[in-house]
């Protein structure tokens, strides 16, 4: 990794990949986190957390930050699927503000959970949040 601030990270990886608002960086920035802390010991010497671990970090960070307005956030920062994150962390890779730890790869973001259901449903009443979890893949 070289020793580049976020704010450029940020900028190189949207001149490259403009599909993503600059936030929705931020934001996946500060789900690793979340989930690092989660599913690391604090003081362990590598961080490193899997895709799959990354998305479970992500969703409690999202809601957590912006509750029932969440599924709207997301659409407008263009994330919608875990492949997303998963693309914004590759950026950041990609100009070296992340690294990553042999045998990674993007298609550890793919699967995990329908973002539909997992930002929307915990604020649906039961009736609604049992229909739209059967309708999930």
């Amino acid at each position: 990794m070289t020793s580049i601030t976020f704010g450029e990270a940020v900028r190189r990886s949207i001149q490259k990949d403009p599909r993503y608002h600059p936030a929705a960086y931020e934001l996946v920035r500060d789900a690793l986190h979340v989930a690092a802390k989660k599913f690391r010991d604090e003081n362990a010497d590598d961080q490193h957390v899997s895709g799959q671990e990354l998305l479970a970090g992500f969703r409690e960070h999202v809601l957590s930050e912006y509750g029932p307005m969440s599924t709207v956030i997301l659409d407008q920062w263009g994330l919608q699927r875990g492949e997303d994150v998963g693309n914004i962390v590759y950026n950041l890779i990609a100009c070296g503000y992340f690294g990553k730890n042999e045998g990674d790869s993007l298609e550890d973001f793919a699967g995990g959970y329908d973002f539909a259901t997992a930002f929307a449903a915990p604020f649906l009443p039961s009736s609604q949040r049992d229909t739209l979890e059967k309708k999930s893949p």
